[in-house]
């Protein structure tokens, strides 16, 4: 690949470094405490969570989604008590880890430590109480804001879709909060945390209507709104997502940020039936997983390409970050039943591997880790989105600019055809490093086994890059 080369381009992209979406809160994944490790009898090790250390070290989420089950932590579910200190090592580390690297954290509880708990007000006191104890007795003030029910919207959730009881949730979740002095002054809570293009019949709304809903009645609860997001691989790929964050966008006020509190990519829609049926053939008769609740296909260098686009039209519809789903899929079973032989597979690797799955080779990096890494380290927390085009319906773009005035630019070629791509830049670069991803080779790695940038020291305003099928560039003056 050059620069610069005299081969006249077919696509122009024009950067320029008017702000479309300002202080981006940024983008990291979902980590969770890994609530069964210890029911496989495999808590983390020393060098598990090292190894997971210096993997996020060169990742830089700027945020991280944590949610528990209280059966796991604080509710002992043979009692009914509340055991604050009960299996509070894995959290400890995760938030601590948080802590010192300042990554803000989104935290919460998937569900009620029963389902006949949901509107109990000791479930409000406990998980208030277990909140209040990590954020101002531990000090882990890196928890910004709370999630009281993951997915409320879902069939699949003890709210079952019903909107007046997640609302009377809140109130009460939010009154609690304020009994304990300066908790609220830290922590808010984030919500409504529905899923995107889906309605629950037995819900009232769909998910525009929880978030007109939320802002109508629950606007002065909410620090933070959030949705969740699986769309399909054509939906993304053909611009049609973009147009769909963007209504969504609409229903919050200006003065409040919104995220994807969980983001990855489901197949069932017809337009992706191809990679369905390959989903299915390598669910079928898997050693750890049925795939019900999985993405087989985390493991292909296309992933890596799509994770990055959903991230660009994130960006660029005023949506304030994305977490994607799932750092590591040691995290979860199914149901979180504490059956390793069906596991949520979707992580970039599975840190238990060897000691639970008997496959050490599960605990590799796979490919889509590079490119999440990347979007994260070049579009840090805080930086600018500024608006950027391209003239070719397969070429997608993001541009930034972060706190010092370093640039950033993503370029994403999801058509099967190469194309010579003028770049054109508001300004010229300073020592700028370039990075190339595709479809069929993957990336470039260093002798330290991270990404290597295939040029430096790049100073122009105008480039020429040839950019393959299925690929993607990133251009960037942060110094890595």
């Amino acid at each position: 690949m050059s620069a610069a080369c005299s081969v006249q381009p077919d696509v122009t992209v024009n950067v320029t470094n008017k702000v479309i979406n300002p202080a981006y809160i940024g983008n990291g994944v979902e980590w969770d405490p890994y609530d069964e490790a210890g029911a496989w009898g495999a808590p983390l090790s020393d060098s598990d969570w090292q190894k997971l250390f210096d993997r996020l070290d060169y990742m830089r989420p700027a945020y991280v989604r944590c949610m528990i089950n209280s059966p796991f932590r604080y509710f002992d579910s043979e009692s009914g008590e509340y055991c604050p200190d009960r299996n509070s090592e894995s959290i400890e580390r995760l938030l601590g880890y948080c802590q010192k690297n300042n990554i803000m954290v989104v935290y919460g509880e998937y569900n009620p430590p029963t389902w006949n708990m949901k509107q109990d007000q000791r479930w409000v006191d406990m998980s208030v109480a277990y909140l209040n104890r990590l954020v101002t007795e531990k000090g882990f003030s890196c928890i910004r804001h709370f999630v009281i029910f993951n997915e409320p919207d879902g069939d699949w959730a003890s709210t079952d879709g019903d909107f007046d009881m997640w609302l009377s949730m809140a109130g009460r979740f939010h009154a609690k909060m304020a009994e304990y002095p300066g908790l609220l002054d830290n922590v808010s809570l984030a919500g409504p945390d529905v899923v995107a293009e889906y309605h629950n019949r037995n819900s009232k709304y769909d998910t525009a209507g929880w978030l007109e809903q939320t802002v109508s009645r629950a606007d002065s609860l909410i620090g933070l709104y959030d949705i969740h997001a699986y769309p399909g691989q054509a939906e993304v790929r053909s611009g049609a997502y973009r147009k769909l964050l963007q209504g969504y966008r609409h229903i919050v006020p200006q003065n409040k940020q919104v995220i994807l509190g969980e983001a990855g990519y489901k197949y069932w829609r017809e337009a992706d039936s191809l990679l369905m049926a390959e989903y299915n053939h390598r669910a079928e008769g898997h050693p750890f997983t049925n795939g019900s609740d999985c993405n087989m296909l985390v493991y292909d260098k296309f992933y890596g390409l799509d994770m990055a686009l959903l991230v660009s039209e994130v960006m660029n519809s005023g949506f304030s970050g994305v977490a994607a789903w799932m750092l590591d899929d040691a995290m979860h079973s199914q149901g979180d039943s504490g059956k390793p032989e069906d596991i949520k597979l979707w992580g970039m690797w599975n840190i238990l591997g060897e000691e639970v799955f008997g496959d050490a080779s599960q605990e590799d990096v796979r490919p889509w880790y590079y490119t999440w890494s990347l979007m994260c380290r070049c579009f840090p927390a805080g930086c600018d989105v500024t608006r950027s085009s391209s003239d070719c319906n397969d070429i997608f773009t993001v541009s930034a600019i972060d706190a010092e005035g370093r640039m950033s630019v993503a370029v994403i070629n999801v058509g099967a055809d190469s194309h010579q791509v003028a770049l054109n830049l508001p300004r010229a670069l300073k020592n700028a490093a370039l990075f190339s991803y595709s479809e069929a080779d993957g990336i470039a790695l260093g002798p330290d086994g991270l990404p290597a940038a295939v040029i430096n020291n790049i100073c122009d305003n105008a480039l020429r890059i040839p950019m393959d099928a299925y690929s993607m560039i990133i251009l960037t003056e942060i110094d890595f």
